[in-house]
């Protein structure tokens, strides 16, 4: 960071004399404060301001301050503000302009993390490159990742997440992407947004900051943004397996590998799943209207990293395969994940744990159902966790593989009906909403 104090001031208004102190870095976490960082009160289950000591013990030389400047701890320069929220935001873009890195959005019901990750990867081949860190997406998450990124970065990829309505369109005005995708229309927050129609509509708020000579890309295979698009200035492709401006073949896909062709080329990315390949699409799109050359967006497809929890192979304790995909979960991208992995060649048994996907609305019983068409006959035992995944064990009686059911209170009696059934050749997929707590099931095999 090449921020000081007295340019921070000015930057936001802020009247008075303010030293040339230049600041290490900026939290909101006075546990993260190190020497000379600026230190950021929000507002949380507990008043930041309450952590201003602990801020100064650390290290902070200054502080943003919106209460009675007697209140606050000597020893640390205070930078008066009406909201600090806004001031954090507003620093936010103050220093991405001073920046200046090209900016890419990426929003959508799932795979905005792997996608962002894919991206990051191949921007990397030619530029210098920072991305959103974790799952720090909102109103708070995306400003940090901003503030945090490197004097020299050249590209910004930003992850944007949303719940309700209007949150794309804030962090969309505040990042001004250059370039964006819409990885998924699912049905994440579908009890916040009412529809599908009204979860494209929110995703499509990305484009109210977009460059008006800027880049969109959207799955080819969902028509409720068809009419979004119509009379946008900015260019739009599409992308899809088999279909859309950047279409993909599927050639090969194993445990740890898929390969695909695009426009005569074969790629490969380092992980399971056709759904994954839509994600590479949306890095190769980038790359290409960015100008590198396949042979660069290949060497970033083959070599990304992904974050952890997204569709991630772990060992359990015994040896048997595991797949996470833990983090979250909606009925579109479950399906996708379990088709996948219904069609993996694997040595032994074929398990699966489901937990339920939360805040799907009323229609959520029917939306756990509807999982039954993607558990084919490949699959020989079922786990269903959660009190949504009991119409689920009721629809899948008397198929050929074995269903269990357990309510969340029933998470132990869950772990060792699996570490009883397990054995070092089988293969186990978890998914399900990360406020299930699957994450602790996996540290239980492990």
């Amino acid at each position: 960071m090449n921020l000081t104090i007295k340019e921070i001031a000015e930057a936001l208004n802020i009247q008075g004399e303010y030293p040339d102190n230049m600041i290490s870095s900026v939290e909101f976490d006075s546990r993260l404060i190190k020497a000379d960082g600026l230190f950021v009160p929000l507002a949380g289950e507990r008043d930041g301001h309450t952590f201003a000591d602990k801020a100064l013990e650390n290290g902070a030389i200054a502080s943003f301050w919106s209460r009675p400047l007697e209140e606050a701890p000597t020893g640390m320069i205070l930078l008066p503000v009406a909201d600090v929220t806004h001031a954090f935001q507003q620093l936010a873009v103050y220093y991405q302009a001073k920046v200046a890195p090209k900016v890419i959005g990426i929003t959508g019901s799932n795979g905005k993390t792997t996608t962002k990750d894919m991206t990051e990867s191949v921007l990397a081949q030619q530029f210098k490159t920072y991305k959103t860190q974790g799952n720090y997406n909102n109103d708070l998450g995306m400003p940090y990742t901003i503030l945090h990124m490197p004097a020299d970065t050249q590209m910004l990829i930003l992850e944007m997440g949303m719940d309700h309505k209007d949150e794309i369109a804030f962090l969309s005005q505040l990042a001004k992407p250059d370039a964006a995708a819409i990885t998924l229309v699912g049905e994440a927050h579908l009890e916040n947004l009412g529809s599908r129609q009204g979860i494209a509509a929110a995703k499509m708020e990305i484009v109210i900051g977009l460059k008006a000579e800027g880049l969109l890309l959207i799955p080819a295979n969902e028509p409720l943004l068809e009419p979004l698009v119509a009379h946008l200035s900015q260019t739009v492709q599409t992308f899809g397996i088999q279909r859309g401006d950047l279409s993909a073949t599927i050639l090969t896909e194993a445990k740890e590998q898929t390969t695909f062709e695009v426009a005569g080329m074969i790629y490969e990315i380092p992980v399971l799943g056709s759904y994954n390949v839509t994600n590479a699409l949306i890095a190769y799109g980038f790359g290409r209207y960015f100008g590198l050359t396949n042979e660069q967006i290949a060497r970033g497809l083959a070599q990304f990293q992904l974050t952890k929890n997204r569709t991630q192979w772990l060992k359990a304790a015994n040896g048997a395969d595991i797949l996470s995909d833990v983090y979250n979960a909606n009925p579109t991208a479950m399906g996708l994940v379990l088709d996948s992995f219904g069609q993996l060649e694997i040595k032994g048994k074929r398990f699966v744990v489901l937990a339920d996907m939360l805040e799907l609305g009323p229609d959520a019983t029917a939306m756990h159902v509807s999982m039954k068409d993607h558990l084919s006959d490949d699959y020989d035992e079922v786990f269903l966790y959660g009190s949504e995944m009991k119409a689920l064990a009721n629809a899948l009686q008397g198929r050929s593989f074995k269903v269990y059911h357990f309510e969340k209170e029933e998470k132990a009696s869950l772990v060792a009906q699996l570490v009883k059934q397990l054995k070092a050749t089988d293969t186990l997929l978890l998914k399900g909403s990360n406020g299930m707590g699957l994450a602790e099931i996996i540290e239980h095999l492990q």
